[in-house]
């Protein structure tokens, strides 16, 4: 198998041109500067902050100016309640390759990620999306019933995350669940199927310890992976979005609204 994976206003569309490969993403303004740790032991006490503000909400910390670029919200860390207003929303138009769909306008593009395209949440670095697609020189795809139904096409989206996921390290372990599986027909007349799945990393904390009580699982991650299927120009693309699980929870009414804006179109 190929690789798979209310707002207010929209900007107007990012696109990609056709006349220059090497020009084909327009780059997004950095949104922060780099920031340096001040030594002032009144400038540190600022800085401590502006880190417990971090529970008051990332999107209100930004629209009031109190987070520092150089406060990056980890998984481990994230206050529950810290995604509370719904973000503009941009439009990413790739009439090279044949898609488009609507991110955050906050997200920033990251080159060199692997896929033919990639952004991120600039605070919660584990919240991203990207598109991939196979090519047509290697398959020939005519619709999505070549994978199948939804359910075999999720089986198949599972067992390629945890391809991709496969560790060397000793006491890892991986816990996956399918959760939904479903297909739509847009209102481009076409048909997506998407899939979201629920994987959990753990690892021991003393993985050379003879003892077994002395090898504790502890749990890394615990992420949503959510991917929308679409075939057009005998190629099979997918959008994915992967983020930390309850993230998710606060966030799902704006990723819900990236998967069903993705489209795929004839080139």
């Amino acid at each position: 198998m190929e690789t798979l994976l209310s707002p207010r206003s929209l900007s107007p569309p990012l696109t990609k041109p056709t006349s220059d490969r090497s020009s084909l993403f327009r780059p997004i303004p950095s949104q922060s500067e780099k920031f340096t740790k001040p030594e002032s032991p009144v400038l540190q006490n600022l800085l401590t902050n502006a880190k417990q503000a971090c529970a008051v909400g990332r999107r209100s910390m930004l629209t009031g100016g109190l987070l520092m670029s150089g406060l990056i919200v980890s998984e481990a860390n994230l206050p529950a309640s810290a995604f509370a207003l719904t973000p503009v929303f941009r439009e990413y138009i790739d009439t090279f390759d044949g898609y488009s769909f609507k991110y955050p306008q906050n997200w920033i593009q990251v080159r060199g990620a692997g896929a033919d395209i990639f952004f991120r949440d600039p605070i919660v670095l584990d919240e991203n999306l990207s598109v991939e697609f196979s090519s047509p020189s290697s398959s020939k795809y005519k619709s999505l019933e070549d994978l199948g139904s939804p359910e075999e096409a999720g089986k198949k989206v599972l067992r390629q995350y945890l391809t991709e996921f496969m560790s060397t390290r000793l006491g890892v372990k991986r816990e996956s669940n399918i959760l939904t599986t479903s297909s739509r027909v847009a209102d481009d007349g076409k048909l997506y199927y998407q899939v979201e799945v629920n994987i959990k990393s753990y690892a021991n904390n003393n993985e050379l310890a003879v003892m077994p009580q002395d090898r504790v699982a502890r749990l890394e991650w615990d992420r949503r992976y959510l991917a929308v299927l679409g075939v057009e120009n005998n190629r099979l693309y997918s959008l994915r979005l992967q983020t930390p699980e309850k993230v998710f929870q606060e966030e799902e009414k704006d990723l819900r609204r990236v998967m069903d804006s993705f489209r795929v179109e004839k080139i």
